[in-house]
C-alpha cells in the first residue's frame, strides 16, 4: 500500500467523532502519525480550542513529542443558530468561538512551529453554510463564512513560506451533530427536504471529507491553497424543481 503521508505529524482538533475522528482514521491509514485535540476524555490533548493558553501548550507539546508538525485539521465544532433577533449573545458567542476563535488559535500556534519548518498544510473544516445562507442559520453560518475568509487570509500572508492553508465546506454529512440537529423537536419534519437538496439525493459519510482532507494534505495538492473545497453532492450547484423526472431522470 502507497501510504502517502507516512513520516508526516498530524494534529485534528475535533478528532474524537464525526468529522474529525473520520480524518484522523483516514490520515493514520495513510502512515500519519496523529494527534487529536477535543474536548472529550478520548483525545490526545483535552483542550477547548477557546482557551488559548491550552491551545498553546498542546501544539507545543506535539512538536516537542515528534519534533515537527506538517499538517493541522480544525474540525472541531459546534452548532447553533436561529433567527437573529431570537439568539442568545452567549450561545451566538459560544458558537463563533469554538468554531472560529478555535481554528484561528490552533492556527496561530501550529504556524509558529511551521514558519521554522517553511513548509505545512492548514486544513479548516467550514461548510457549505459559509458559503451560502440558510434559514435559521445566523451563528453557524456566521462562524463558518469566517472560517472560509480566514482561511484565503492565511494562504495570502502564508504561501511564501511553503505553506499551504485551505478549506473544506461539507454539505450535510451523516454525523452525531447532524443527528443530533436533525433528530431535535422542530427539525425531523425537514429532513427529508435537506436530503433532497442534495443533486446526489443523500447525506454525505465522515469517509468522504476525510478523503478531500487527504487530499489537502498530501502532495497531490501542492500547487492548491487558499482554496474552499465544496464537497456537497450538489447541494449548492443549482435548484432542481422535478422538471428531469418527467424525462426519467
Amino acid at each position: 500500500m502507497d501510504r502517502r503521508l507516512e513520516g508526516r505529524v498530524a494534529l485534528v482538533t475535533g478528532g474524537t467523532s464525526g468529522l474529525g475522528q473520520a480524518c484522523a482514521d483516514r490520515f493514520r491509514s495513510e502512515g500519519a502519525t496523529v494527534v487529536t485535540l477535543d474536548i472529550s476524555k478520548g483525545a490526545d490533548h483535552v483542550v477547548d480550542v477557546r482557551d488559548e493558553a491550552a491551545v498553546q501548550a498542546a501544539v507545543d507539546a506535539v512538536v516537542a513529542e515528534h519534533g515537527r508538525l506538517d499538517v493541522v485539521v480544525n474540525s472541531a465544532g459546534v452548532p447553533g443558530g436561529g433567527p437573529v433577533h431570537l439568539v442568545a449573545l452567549d450561545d451566538f458567542e459560544r458558537v463563533i468561538g469554538v468554531n472560529l476563535t478555535g481554528t484561528f488559535l490552533v492556527s496561530k500556534h501550529a504556524l509558529r512551529h511551521m514558519l521554522g519548518q517553511r513548509s505545512g498544510s492548514i486544513i479548516n473544516i467550514a461548510s457549505i453554510e459559509g458559503i451560502e445562507g440558510t434559514e435559521g442559520g445566523s451563528s453557524y453560518n456566521a462562524s463558518k463564512g469566517g472560517v472560509v475568509l480566514l482561511t484565503k487570509n492565511m494562504a495570502v500572508d502564508y504561501g511564501a513560506a511553503g505553506i499551504r492553508v485551505n478549506a473544506i465546506c461539507p454539505g450535510f454529512i451523516d454525523t452525531p451533530m447532524f443527528r443530533g440537529v436533525m433528530d431535535s423537536e422542530g427539525m425531523t419534519t425537514h429532513k427529508e427536504t435537506y436530503r433532497k437538496q442534495h443533486k446526489l439525493q443523500r447525506f454525505g459519510r465522515p469517509d468522504e471529507i476525510a478523503g478531500a482532507a487527504y487530499f489537502l494534505a498530501s502532495d497531490d495538492s501542492s500547487f492548491v491553497t487558499g482554496h474552499a473545497l465544496v464537497v456537497d453532492g450538489g447541494f449548492t450547484a443549482g435548484m432542481r424543481a422535478g422538471i428531469m423526472e418527467g424525462m426519467g431522470l
